[in-house]
């Protein structure tokens, strides 16, 4: 979903753009330092996330924070809601509420059984696809378990964009790097929440650290059913849905 309005590199660009910079020197890159060696990663936080569908209400509240917080640009998101309706035939609905004001339209569907909210963002992945593909090494996972781009690095191509499973990154429209959800990398590096969990009015967004077992998140994934997105992809995602008994797409 990330954003309407991305264009993809040609082959011939990426070449040359990862052959030669700016100035036309030679590109070298160095990568971001992990932990330091000898240290025990379980002394870091590793931090996720659980969305928990049974208290979502669809007023993308947490969609207008992301917004504001991040300046997404317009036709792009970091997050966003889905909203899911299932007919008595069995026919599946699924809209997003993706104008400028993120409110779903009133659209009565007849014959309506079950209906409920998704809220979707990037899983930061334990096994990212994003990160394999990445030609230049712009796409990397910090040690408290974070998927981050490296916009000075990213050239551009879209390549992750391609690969994510999740539809959740897009290639900024006039920046032309690409861009996701970060879990506002900038505040909880503060000790503060992100902003879409602080705009929530139902706590359906939930934030900590897996490594506490203490933690409201660690707490909930004992004693609630969960399940994650496209389990069959391999990508160990760190999106977790409570009580979600229907498979989304």
């Amino acid at each position: 979903m990330g954003c309407d309005c991305a264009g993809m590199m040609t082959r011939r660009e990426m070449i040359q753009r990862l052959v030669t910079g700016a100035t036309g020197s030679l590109l070298v890159w160095t990568f971001p330092a992990l932990a330091a060696e000898g240290e025990d990663p379980r002394d870091r936080p590793l931090y996720a996330y659980a969305v928990d569908t049974t208290r979502c209400i669809g007023c993308c509240a947490c969609m207008r924070a992301c917004r504001a917080e991040n300046d997404v640009p317009d036709g792009c998101f970091r997050t966003w809601i889905e909203r899911y309706r299932v007919r008595a035939n069995g026919e599946v609905l699924v809209d997003v509420a993706a104008g400028d004001d993120h409110v779903f339209e009133e659209d009565p569907v007849p014959d309506t059984v079950k209906a409920f909210f998704v809220p979707k963002l990037c899983n930061h992945c334990e096994k990212s696809v994003c990160s394999q593909v990445c030609p230049v090494g712009a796409t990397y996972e910090t040690p408290e378990g974070v998927v981050l781009v490296d916009q000075k690095r990213c050239i551009g191509c879209g390549y992750c964009v391609q690969a994510c499973p999740y539809g959740t990154r897009f290639i900024h429209p006039t920046k032309h790097y690409a861009d996701k959800c970060t879990l506002c990398y900038h505040r909880i590096s503060r000790g503060e929440l992100p902003a879409c969990v602080l705009a929530c009015p139902k706590g359906v967004r939930i934030f900590g650290d897996l490594h506490d077992p203490e933690s409201r998140l660690s707490t909930m994934l004992k004693q609630r059913r969960y399940r994650v997105l496209k389990p069959e992809m391999g990508t160990h995602p760190k999106c977790y849905y409570l009580d979600l008994d229907f498979e989304v797409v």
